[in-house]
């Protein structure tokens, strides 16, 4: 199922291919953070789901808001990710839960578990790789928004390490 998502999510790109790259980076971080983590099998699958979903609303946010604000993703993101997930059998109970983080994931006090978390610590490692952030303060960001041991790992090794 993870694969058939993933190629949905690149079939609805088409041709965006910085988000189709993306989108595939923020779920490999995701899986391997997921793993390293040793979440359960319900909550790792909504983990990668809601990776590889994050940012499906961007183009719906650009139509109808001339924005790819966070914002407006939020907003448009869930209904896609709804329908893409029904497409593939995915329970109504997991399909919540992943439009749940879709619709929120850059609205930082609404994370309240591993999944959601996981997925913003990802979304950041690929962000501050990709340029996405301004000047970002990484010893800021990895205090205020990292809480997973390998998430840590992961930014340290890549960002605060080499200093």
């Amino acid at each position: 199922m993870i694969e058939e998502i993933k190629l949905d999510m690149i079939e609805y790109f088409k041709d965006d291919i910085g988000q189709i790259e993306h989108a595939l980076k923020v779920h490999g971080f995701a899986s391997m953070i997921a793993g390293l983590e040793k979440l359960p099998a319900g909550k790792r699958t909504a983990t990668e789901l809601a990776a590889i979903l994050h940012d499906i609303g961007i183009e719906e946010a650009e139509r109808k808001h001339n924005s790819r604000a966070g914002r407006f993703q939020e907003v448009e993101g869930p209904p896609i990710a709804r329908e893409i997930l029904r497409r593939h059998g995915v329970s109504e109970e997991m399909t919540d839960r992943v439009c749940f983080i879709v619709g929120n994931h850059h609205t930082y006090d609404e994370i309240d578990d591993i999944d959601f978390r996981i997925v913003v610590e990802s979304d950041f490692i690929v962000n501050i790789s990709e340029g996405n952030l301004n000047n970002p303060d990484i010893d800021e960001v990895r205090t205020n928004y990292f809480t997973t041991a390998a998430g840590k790992q992961i930014l340290d090794s890549m960002y605060l390490k080499a200093r």
